[in-house]
């Protein structure tokens, strides 16, 4: 993509505020008509994206398979080797070839737990999904869980305990660190430092418990690099002891968020996307709630807001107090520079609003926002009423919360001075994520003896002595707490693959004379808790069955708010300032690898990101702005200084991104991620100081004349809007909440509709099978993708081959821009195939792959292609993926073992899309028909629809007038995309609708009201 110093943007602006631009657009290429990018729309395919990598044409590649063929006859006659077979006469109990089944289980998280239900065929776990009877309230799951079936067959991961880059066995290492620990006892304390992540196990506290007891000079300390420590250092603030906040969203008509994206990321999302979402349905009668979101870096959750604020970090705070000031909370006053201009008129919308509703508004600070700010959302819930209502505490889930960089630099201080003789860090990757000022790497080699558990040998188990393979969740027995304290139990779908321990059973294993298994532990510990009905095994057995243990979540409880606590807040918030330099540096997790754990899955590496649309790379995101003063182009390399340290990194102007800062995502740079993340993107870890563990104050940006190469899919698949009039039928629609009611059915006005064609319609007697998806409910989380991606066995292909626009995924998700580059609307929409009733492709394949069925799909065959790639070219929503190469790895055991068995694996040379989970139509097909019945409605739910955490997906037979797709098709929001084009798509969409402040409404772009083009 060519970068913004190759627009003019005073042009483009110009070109938005006459209406004469696009009114939603990809790219800033696309939005200004550049002569590349008209260049590339108007190819079927990108640039390259039909040639082999060594630059091999197409016609020379026929003569080369053609020659193959010959030579290949020449060995028709060779009598293969006999291989022998041996029959499956005695049949294991329970499992029955073909048919799956489902256990209760969970992966965490930052330490905190996400329900899932687990699906095993043939004794192997082959997908995770949600666990709907959870009592937490989640629905669906998200984009790491469902790609964390991938990192437990991950081929790179930890095999062998190590000692000194030898091979050992476990034994081994308990018997010698057993006897270390017996002769450090000799010579008095055992100066013994254990460094986990956050802790909600209720059996790993107690074992940690039982260490301390055991070694009494012993310290437990932690370090998650994406840490709570603000929420802590708030709530101990605002309430002189640390307790948790659990938000109500179901309950919630007007919501701030400050720099919070609870609807994606942190330990609570999936329970906060489908709260809110309830509240996000417009009706022509009754409320619908209402979103503003402040923040220093674009979230998803900004985009789903009515009204988003984009500001660098030091004027997020100054709002904060500012909205807490108009609530009349004690002790604040409105910052000077807030006082009026277009910020005064913010806030006063939002203070309007939130008084209005009283105890159903909701203030939301989120992890990155610094102790003051949540300190003033305590203070500003208090004040509307909201405690009991959208907000309640509880008492803490992390068992003995601290804030974690204290902890860590505790730990660091006595590594450095030689106080520690044995570390045992269990998970958790600090000499690559903990802060750079701290020198843990340093003061870590001076500890006698350091011992690992990892999933990985990673950049911490290159320098520790022992390493230890620890077990994925789907191999462990153990617990831990959902954020509303709930114990979750873990148990195992299959035996470890390598031999991995869990934490719980090698804490254990240095206590107890003989080591004992994680289930026998996890068993004894819940045992020997009492307070269960009945025998004991009963109650297991129930507890094992449901996931989880009843009657454990967290007590409610009623701090007391120190009345001084807002006005000291708003005081030392308002004394921090911006710092200076050409603007702030933003650190956020990264939205596919997090804080680098998942470096070395596929899967997230190749998903687009929500906003970039980037893949396996982060960038220095900034502002069209700030990117036109520095002279900034996108994939430019920049030099990055904060703190006395330095950093380059490629450059990436994002519409939206706040003037006056820098984002920079963690995760990448690493050196020893294992063969997928190693090498990829730049190490955001080297800028990030203990002071500033989510915002660095002033960083100085240079440019450079060197330039990256990024992989992103914002300019594939664009679908090409030949005339003006053609540029009225919009693909993405939406209105305000207050048209919508004058004018119910705003879609269908946005579009053409359906022409005369010259097809006859089909005839479905039986089940004709549709799909719809509702806008206004997507927040682009790519849980989806993701879930499409598992369950249809799809493969990954690699950077270069997604900058050759050649990315597999069946679905992905289009974001559009509305309105001006600093502030625009953002808007998600999820495509795959169409499953036309007329469908184009059908009628160019010669060999019959593509074919219209009984019930509506059309369906691929791929043993019957050949490649001519007809079908795509002729397809106007180009959701159609071609294997150029041979891109699914056939030979490594592991994934053959973690592939969908009811799914064609497919090779090189075949179309592939999506196919509404054929798969799961016939399986429950089967089951109908042996019980003697039709298939009800709800039965069947394809792998996007069970995913998505908010239920924007709707599945089922659009033949039923009763069904739940029917109803959602009978809305006047419903629409087709391209639907002139007399294709009748089986996939349609819900218009999205906002709800924006009539204050605001002239003067944001967020609300879908701007001129066609």
């Amino acid at each position: 993509m060519s970068g913004p110093g190759h627009l003019d943007l005073a042009q483009v602006r110009a070109r938005l505020a006459e209406g004469s631009g696009r009114r939603f657009w990809r790219s800033l290429d696309e939005l200004a008509g550049s002569e590349a990018f008209e260049e590339l729309l108007h190819r079927e395919f990108p640039r390259h994206a039909a040639e082999l990598p060594d630059g091999v044409d197409r016609r020379r590649f026929l003569q080369l398979a053609a020659g193959s063929l010959a030579f290949g006859g020449l060995t028709a006659c060779t009598r293969q080797p006999r291989e022998k077979i041996v029959p499956y006469v005695e049949q294991p109990e329970q499992i029955v070839p073909g048919e799956p089944l489902f256990y209760a289980t969970a992966m965490t998280q930052g330490g905190y737990a996400v329900p899932l239900l687990a699906e095993s065929l043939m004794g192997r776990p082959t997908k995770v999904e949600g666990n709907p009877d959870h009592p937490d309230g989640t629905r669906g799951s998200d984009r790491f869980a469902q790609a964390s079936l991938l990192q437990m067959y991950d081929p790179d991961r930890s095999r062998v305990v190590r000692e000194l880059r030898r091979i050992r066995t476990y034994s081994a290492f308990l018997a010698d660190t057993r006897s270390a620990l017996r002769a450090l006892e000799t010579l008095g304390d055992v100066r013994l430092r254990v460094l986990t992540g956050t802790v909600t196990s209720p059996l790993l506290a107690a074992t940690l418990g039982r260490l301390l007891e055991r070694y009494p000079a012993a310290r437990w300390h932690r370090w998650e690099p994406v840490c709570r420590d603000a929420v802590v250092r708030g709530a101990t603030a605002a309430f002189a002891r640390p307790v948790d906040p659990v938000y109500d969203l179901a309950a919630a008509t007007t919501v701030l968020s400050l720099d919070s994206d609870f609807l994606t990321s942190g330990p609570r999302a999936l329970a906060h996307a489908a709260d809110f979402m309830r509240l996000r349905r417009p009706r022509a009668e009754g409320s619908m709630n209402r979103l503003y979101a402040a923040e220093s870096a674009p979230t998803s959750t900004g985009t789903v807001a009515d009204h988003r604020l984009p500001l660098p970090p030091a004027l997020v705070g100054k709002l904060t107090a500012a909205v807490a000031a108009a609530l009349g909370v004690p002790g604040v006053t409105t910052p000077p520079e807030l006082a009026q201009g277009h910020l005064a008129e913010w806030v006063a919308a939002v203070a309007a609003d939130l008084k209005r509703d009283g105890r159903r508004g909701l203030v939301i600070a989120g992890d990155p926002a610094p102790p003051e700010v949540h300190v003033l959302a305590h203070a500003m819930n208090a004040a509307l009423g909201a405690v009991g209502t959208t907000v309640r505490y509880v008492e803490p889930v992390e068992a003995d919360p601290v804030p974690h960089l204290d902890s860590l630099r505790e730990l660091t201080t006595a590594m450095a001075a030689g106080e520690v003789d044995v570390l045992l860090v269990v998970g958790g990757n600090p000499v690559y994520d903990a802060p750079a000022d701290l020198g843990f790497a340093e003061a870590m080699l001076k500890v006698g003896r350091r011992v690992r558990l990892g999933l990985y040998d990673d950049e911490t188990s290159e320098l520790c002595q022992w390493h230890l393979p620890m077990a994925h969740y789907l191999e462990s027995w153990g617990d831990a707490r959902t954020p509303e304290g709930t114990v979750t139990l873990t148990q195992p779908l299959i035996e470890p693959l390598h031999g991995g321990k869990t934490a719980a059973e090698v804490v254990a294993a240095l206590i107890d004379d003989e080591p004992r298994p994680a289930d026998e532990l996890l068993r004894a510990h819940w045992e020997g808790r009492g307070g269960f009905d009945g025998p004991f095994d009963k109650f297991w057995r129930r507890c094992l069955h449901d996931g989880f243990v009843p009657g454990t979540a967290s007590p409610e409880t009623a701090p007391v708010l120190d009345p001084a606590a807002a006005g000291a807040a708003a005081a030392g918030r308002a004394a921090r300032g911006g710092g200076g330099g050409d603007a702030e540096l933003v650190f956020r997790p990264d939205p596919t690898v997090w804080d680098g754990r998942y470096g070395n899955n596929g899967w997230l590496q190749e998903c687009p990101k929500p906003l970039t649309l980037l893949t396996w790379d982060n960038a220095a995101l900034m502002g069209p702005a700030m990117a036109a003063r520095l002279g900034i182009e996108n994939e430019q390399v920049v030099l990055l200084q904060a703190g006395g340290r330095q950093l380059e990194a490629p450059a990436w102007v994002l519409p939206g991104h706040p003037d006056g800062a820098v984002t920079l995502h963690l995760g990448y740079g690493r050196w020893r991620a294992g063969r997928v993340g190693s090498g990829t993107g730049v190490n955001a870890f080297r800028l990030r100081s203990a002071d500033g563990l989510w915002s660095a104050g002033a960083v100085t940006v240079v440019p450079t004349p060197r330039r990256a190469e990024l992989a992103s899919t914002q300019l594939h698949n664009n679908i090409p809007l030949e005339s003006e009039e053609a540029e009225k039928r919009h693909l993405v629609r939406t209105a305000s909440l207050e048209r919508f009611r004058e004018t119910p059915d705003f879609a269908q006005q946005m579009g053409h509709g359906e022409g005369p064609s010259l097809f006859p319609d089909w005839e479905y007697p039986g089940y004709a099978w549709g799909l719809s998806i509702d806008l206004g409910a997507c927040t682009g989380c790519n849980a989806c993708v993701l879930a499409c991606q598992a369950e249809n066995n799809v493969p990954v292909v690699g950077k270069q081959q997604v900058r050759s626009g050649r990315e597999m995924q069946w679905i992905r998700i289009d974001r559009y821009f509305e309105g001006d580059l600093e502030e625009p609307t953002v808007h998600h929409q999820p495509v795959m195939c169409m499953h036309c009733e007329r469908a184009p492709c059908e009628i160019v394949c010669p060999v019959a792959a593509t074919v219209h069925s009984h019930e509506g799909l059309n369906d691929m065959v791929y043993n019957r292609c050949v490649g001519t790639r007809y079908c795509s070219n002729n397809c106007p929503y180009k959701v159609r993926r071609f294997n150029f190469l041979k891109y699914t790895d056939h030979e490594e055991p592991l994934l053959k073992m973690m592939r969908n068995p009811e799914v064609t694996v497919r090779t090189r040379g075949v179309m592939e899309k999506c196919t509404y989970c054929v798969q799961r139509i016939n399986r429950s097909r089967i089951i109908a028909e042996r019980e003697g019945r039709e298939i009800e409605d709800g039965e069947i739910v394809t792998a996007c629809q069970q995913a998505c955490p908010t239920s924007a997906i709707v599945f089922g037979d659009i033949n039923d007038p009763e069904s739940a797709v029917s109803r959602e098709k009978a809305s006047p929001r419903n629409y087709g995309i391209l639907e002139e084009l007399n294709t009748k798509p089986r996939t349609t969409y819900l218009a999205k609708v906002t709800n924006p402040h009539p204050a605001l409404a002239g003067s944001d772009a967020h609300h879908g009201e701007g001129s066609h083009a």
